[in-house]
């Protein structure tokens, strides 16, 4: 079964009860049972919930995998793939990286005992030099969030050591273009909030994995924290997940023309797409990758407040958090999704003030383009005349 069919029927069989042909919204806390432990798979929705497990089936199935645990959110998921350490353990994480993990990362997971090292996953041998005899996981995020790096997924698992977990935050890639368990990952993680669902109006995560002893320790930890999505969080984000190939298809050859656009102006200073020849790992994303996505970030010629001014003028790129959804949104990632980590560390990261994160949606591309190409010559810094 390939992809397009798995989104579409994987969990999805018609109901035993009704023949519906949709999956229905279980929207029930409880359920009677025949007599003390007799029942018919279900005894409470915070431990499972037939919506839920279908969602969970799909996910599955998108990554090759097999099984899957539905959150309530992507931190939610990644709060519960660092449940499996303990007090003590090691964590090598790549520097460039979504701010909301960071600040799970730094400000809460640290106080409890787990220590992180952040470096620039890029290059194995700094990651190798990152190891230590306590390290027990190392996570990745490929692209990264903001400035949309490369990480070689084959090359840092043969780099782990006895024991230690491989989790990939896949949630740029999605599983129509990139599958990191083939690459010899343990876990992979998804903010489904983002592409899987689609339409912006739905929070949410997943856990996805081949490990029967991780799956389990998941699913205690989703039962025992209890941040599972409600059965209308995981219909809609079931039925969005059912148009992922067509919609990151549209997602990224809307990417690359803008992508292309942007690297074309003379006041535009850099540009981060896989996409692009000019990205220094374009040969690695072919390999690694079927498809560049939707997102990419560039920097303008200017002062940084440029950058938001910029921000604010476009049209169809709505100023706001988050990514993934039909529609585009362009964000300051300095002042909003990475504003959580220390400027001065922010910044030596590349980070910088004068950064803009697009999240390309699937309109039409020379609208988006237009709307862009408004904005810039809006903000163009004026030569002064002699």
């Amino acid at each position: 079964m390939r992809f397009s069919t798995k989104a579409i029927h994987v969990g999805q069989e018609p109901d035993p009860t009704t023949g519906a042909t949709i999956v229905p919204i279980y929207q029930t806390s409880t359920y009677t049972q025949d007599a003390v432990g007799e029942h018919k798979g279900f005894d409470y929705s915070r431990t499972v919930n037939p919506t839920r497990s279908a969602l969970e089936r799909q996910l599955a199935a998108l990554e090759d995998a097999q099984y899957g645990s539905a959150f309530s959110s992507g931190m939610a998921a990644t709060s519960a793939v660092l449940g499996l350490l303990s007090a003590g353990d090691h964590v090598v994480v790549t520097d460039d990286l979504y701010g909301g993990t960071y600040r799970l990362f730094s400000r809460v997971l640290a106080r409890y005992g787990l220590q992180f090292t952040y470096v620039d996953m890029s290059e194995p041998a700094t990651v190798r030099s990152a190891l230590q005899k306590n390290t027990k996981m190392l996570w990745l995020e490929t692209p990264t969030n903001p400035l949309l790096k490369l990480i070689d997924i084959r090359a840092v698992c043969d780099l782990r050591p006895s024991g230690a977990i491989v989790a990939v935050d896949n949630t740029f890639a999605t599983p129509y273009f990139q599958r990191p368990l083939a690459f010899g990952a343990d876990i992979v993680v998804h903010s489904t909030t983002k592409y899987i669902s689609g339409h912006s109006d739905v929070i949410g995560g997943a856990v996805i994995t081949n490990g029967p002893d991780l799956n389990e320790a998941i699913r205690f930890y989703q039962n025992s924290v209890g941040a599972i999505p409600s059965p209308m969080d995981a219909y809609l984000t079931l039925r969005g997940a059912k148009t992922l190939a067509l919609r990151m298809r549209e997602h990224a050859a809307n990417a690359q023309k803008v992508a292309e656009f942007l690297e074309s102006r003379d006041d535009v200073e850099s540009v981060y797409y896989p996409g692009l020849r000019s990205h220094p790992q374009h040969e690695l994303a072919g390999r690694q990758m079927s498809g560049f996505s939707g997102m990419l970030s560039f920097t303008l010629e200017g002062p940084p407040s440029r950058a938001l001014d910029l921000a604010r003028r476009t049209k169809y790129f709505s100023l706001a958090e988050s990514l993934g959804g039909v529609e585009s949104l362009i964000c300051h990632p300095g002042r909003m999704t990475h504003g959580s980590i220390p400027k001065e560390e922010r910044e030596a990261r590349g980070v910088t003030d004068g950064l803009l994160r697009l999240s390309v949606g699937i309109e039409d591309a020379e609208d988006l383009i237009e709307d862009l190409r408004f904005a810039l010559e809006a903000t163009r810094p004026q030569v002064a005349r002699l």
